[in-house]
């Protein structure tokens, strides 16, 4: 693809105050000093201390990097975002579905490039096209401070990938975090990104979501895993895996979303293989992928012997009450599982599950098994039998002259305000100084929750009664 050129050529009779533009590297700012010297405002420009030329990038406060984003927004015909004037010493900005174009898209590069305070950049659906594009890549090899971008539903296509591939072969940006769902990549593009992908270390998180990728494209993200050293979490979702691609893709993560690909039991099978041999995936989601319970059977077989994962979903899939016994009882078979959660949540389970499920959680305290409903069971009717586990808990410590904190700190050996999930609710099932059942665990999880994998005690009231 054809590099940027500047907005319009050098003409002869300019003046020469203005300074040329430097036509090695064809860089953001030297495209804006190029158009800066023409236009019918060429002779009212020519006296201005704004051009877009930045050497010392450090040294512009927020107050220049406004002044810089307004005259780069005039010099390519662009409005002027309020909500990016607004935001710009916030960490976190948010211009999804904003219209940008490539050109609007450039001059939020060109007010980036000596930004220090955006760690976070939401781009996605705006029409960013080749160009807009480069201009992001060119800021990313300046700016250190950027650490997460998505750009996302910009149907970038195989143009787009080659960029991007090219940008992450450098590993000069800080950038950990990319969301490229739904730019309509397909096997070729992920080979592109793939090979990237293979000597990069700074990605650990990637969304390759809604894409047309197929098993061919499965085989070269496999390929890439087994080269990479960086990437953690991979989102696959909505992609058209199926047998292959399901097996090639578990190595070397710890978090893998392969959702509504419909790989169906032949997949299963060999995910089946592959979690024999696993031993660092943390996280699965194959909801969606017509798994029954013979797909089920062949799954149970690898977490019989697998030591890694801690969080399995099977949500949508045709499995019935059998399938989901398989399950917890493969668990309970593994005295080395890790397992924390299994989400079986459209499968209606009995009473007798219930009580399998019971002894499965004596061997392993950790475990929480989501489930639609008990058959001839009243959700409700079992929710106004069961007290208010904060209440019992609250109980407890006006009894004991003590704070709800300090119960709960006394779950966690080091004392701590935060514990992990798995940590928190085997230790809640342990602990006999407040009786509680799953379901009120549940419940305490929900309410202590801090979205990263942990239960969080310091918001609680910390007086005593």
């Amino acid at each position: 693809m054809d590099n940027d050129e500047p907005l319009e050529p050098e003409t002869k009779d300019e003046p020469e105050t203005e300074p040329a533009p430097q036509n090695s590297d064809e860089t953001l700012y030297c495209e804006a000093e190029a158009s800066r010297a023409v236009g019918k405002e060429k002779a009212a420009r020519e006296s201005s201390e704004t051009d877009l030329e930045i050497k010392d990038t450090e040294k512009f406060s927020t107050t220049g990097q406004r002044e810089l984003y307004l005259e780069a927004c005039k010099l390519l015909g662009v409005v002027p975002v309020s909500y990016f004037l607004r935001n710009m010493e916030e960490s976190y900005v948010n211009l999804n579905h904003h219209g940008l174009g490539p050109n609007g898209t450039k001059a939020i590069a060109i007010a980036l490039v000596s930004n220090m305070s955006v760690v976070t950049l939401e781009l996605a659906d705006n029409s960013l096209m080749e160009e807009g594009l480069l201009s992001l890549v060119e800021m990313l090899q300046e700016n250190y401070y950027l650490q997460e971008m998505n750009i996302s539903d910009n149907d970038l296509g195989l143009k787009g990938a080659r960029i991007i591939s090219e940008f992450l072969q450098r590993n000069t940006s800080s950038l950990c975090k990319l969301q490229l769902s739904g730019n309509n990549f397909r096997d070729e593009s992920a080979e592109l990104l793939c090979q990237a992908l293979s000597a990069n270390y700074q990605i650990k998180t990637l969304d390759l979501s809604h894409n047309q990728f197929s098993d061919k494209g499965g085989e070269h993200v496999g390929q890439m895993l087994a080269l990479n050293i960086g990437l953690q979490s991979l989102d696959l979702s909505w992609n058209h895996f199926y047998i292959r691609g399901a097996v090639a893709l578990c190595n070397g993560l710890q978090k893998l979303d392969l959702s509504m690909n419909g790989f169906g039991n032949e997949g299963a099978t060999a995910l089946g293989e592959v979690l024999r041999l696993n031993n660092s995936l943390g996280y699965l989601d194959i909801s969606s992928n017509d798994i029954s319970n013979d797909g089920v059977s062949k799954i149970s077989k690898g977490l019989e012997v697998n030591e890694s994962l801690k969080v399995l979903k099977l949500f949508l899939n045709p499995m019935s009450m059998d399938g989901a016994v398989l399950l917890i009882l493969s668990i309970k078979r593994n005295p080395k599982s890790k397992m924390e959660e299994i989400d079986i949540s459209n499968v209606l389970v009995s009473e007798q599950f219930l009580k399998i499920l019971d002894g499965v959680c004596a061997i392993h305290p950790q475990l929480d098994v989501i489930y639609k409903s008990v058959q001839g069971f009243s959700a409700k009717k079992a929710l106004l039998q069961w007290t208010n586990p904060m209440k019992l808990i609250q109980s407890y410590a006006d009894q004991h002259g003590i704070t709800v904190v300090d119960f709960f700190r006394s779950l966690n050996p080091k004392g701590m305000m935060t514990m992990p999930v798995g940590d928190f609710r085997k230790a809640m099932i342990q602990q006999d100084k407040v009786p509680v059942n799953l379901y009120q665990v549940r419940e305490l999880i929900k309410k202590l929750d801090d979205k990263r994998g942990g239960v969080n005690f310091s918001f609680l009231k910390t007086a005593k009664p």
